[in-house]
């Protein structure tokens, strides 16, 4: 869903400025249909030389993924090596730098959006891909969040991988602390706590100076008010945006919440609003803390860079006071656009079913980027995240991915009203009531 960096480009053929291709194309490009695979298209999806030429301007968010992106079109380059692909990459309003590119008619040809809710915000702008040969090796799991509810349907976003969302814990560290289990009830966690403190470690790292870490956390409490509810998590989060309720209806999302958010900062970083990424993952590497917030497979690659030999296991939350609850979030939150009126739409569409078709494109997901394949694929991780998280849905059953059901616009928003919450600027009360008009404004039925 992060390192902090604003922008990092890459141009495979020369240096020179990122050069956006505008919304200005020909009415046959404006069609809702794709154009029929090409000669080039055949040969990038199979692996051979092609001929295609021209440049691809990607812009896409998930930083943490920088490196594995370019090494990928790097190997394009021994594909079709006529294409220049133009790659910038952002975490921090992302959002919002996004439309001012489509408002100012330099649309990406390669965008991302969150899944679910948000596939609708950018349908003006995006291809169905339906027709496309990726869509014969996307995995059944995560297409449904794809598709459009509109317009009679379509594909129109790729699921830049699947993934796990929750608690990322050293095992060192509770070991010493005399932390015998896994908490999964928030008296286990307080208890937990205590006694990492009293053994002279802090309990989290919380990387709060980050606002999509606050979706990753929250859709966990969500999930479980929904479920003591006796609903789905998609209608809860559908009744807060329609104004039929809010979230002080829901005493595990708005007591247990907040409560778990306090417990945090209490017992987590001097300084959280000051703690990005980076922060979070030197703290938990290098075993400072015992407990990593907000974060999942993404981050393990990198915790490894820092300290090779760290111990770690993965689990889900404690919400409430039942262990059932405490589950591990999977699904494909992230999808990539494709630009309908990209001026060179064909290169495009070349260098996508390339990815998502060839032996290399399918490896990359495990082999280099180290996610959860949203590909059809035999394939198998040796990551923490991915084994431990694929063994607790077996055994627990998995969270909904609530924070589909909302857009990023949203999720910024949130994100920043509880970053105001821990500043002291805003009352329990009143973040609750922010977070309550800001989902109704920005993903409610009369939402613009």
């Amino acid at each position: 869903m992060k390192r902090r960096f604003l922008a990092i480009a890459m141009t495979l053929t020369m240096l020179g400025s990122l050069v956006g291709c505008g919304a200005n194309s020909s009415q046959d490009a404006q069609s809702s249909s794709a154009p029929e695979t090409s000669a080039a298209s055949a040969a990038a999806t199979s692996g051979e030389t092609s001929d295609d030429s021209g440049e691809i301007y990607m812009f896409i968010a998930s930083p943490e993924y920088a490196d594995a992106i370019n090494t990928l079109i790097d190997e394009y380059k021994n594909v079709a090596p006529n294409v220049t692909i133009n790659y910038e990459t952002t975490q921090n309003d992302y959002p919002t730098l996004l439309k001012a590119k489509i408002n100012s008619g330099e649309t990406p040809d390669i965008f991302s959006s969150t899944s679910g809710k948000e596939i609708d915000t950018y349908l003006d702008y995006s291809l169905d891909l339906s027709d496309q040969p990726l869509m014969q090796t996307i995995d059944d799991g995560v297409a449904a969040s794809m598709a459009s509810t509109k317009n009679g349907g379509g594909m129109y976003g790729i699921a830049i991988k699947g993934n796990y969302f929750g608690l990322l814990y050293n095992k060192d560290i509770l070991e010493k602390a005399g932390v015998a289990k896994v908490p999964e009830t928030m008296d286990e966690l307080k208890d937990a706590c205590t006694k990492i403190s009293d053994a002279g470690y802090k309990p989290f790292t919380t990387g709060f100076m980050e606002w999509w870490v606050f979706k990753h956390i929250g859709q966990h409490f969500t999930d479980a008010a929904a479920k003591e509810a006796g609903m789905t998590a998609g209608e809860l989060v559908s009744s807060i945006q329609n104004g039929n309720s809010k979230m002080e209806d829901y005493p595990i999302m708005y007591n247990n919440f907040f409560d778990f958010i306090d417990l945090a900062i209490a017992n987590g970083d001097d300084k959280p609003l000051e703690t990005d990424l980076a922060g979070e993952e030197q703290a938990f590497a290098t075993g400072q803390a015992a407990f990593m917030l907000g974060q999942g497979a993404w981050v393990e690659a990198d915790l490894l860079k820092i300290n090779p030999d760290l111990k770690f296991g993965f689990a889900g939350y404690p919400v409430d006071d039942k262990a059932e609850d405490a589950q591990v979030i999977t699904g494909s939150d992230q999808a990539l656009r494709i630009n309908k009126d990209s001026k060179n739409l064909q290169s495009v569409l070349n260098f996508i079913n390339w990815w998502y078709t060839s032996d290399y494109g399918k490896q990359w997901f495990t082999d280099v980027a180290g996610v959860v394949p949203p590909v059809k694929t035999d394939a198998k991780s040796d990551l923490v995240v991915i084994s431990e998280g694929s063994e607790l849905v077996e055994k627990k059953g998995a969270g909904e991915l609530s924070i589909v059901q909302s857009t990023d616009s949203f999720n910024q928003v949130y994100g920043e009203a509880i970053q105001s919450y821990i500043a002291g600027t805003a009352s329990r009360e009143e973040t609750a009531a922010t977070i309550d008009k800001q989902w109704a404004e920005i993903d409610g039925p009369n939402a613009e």
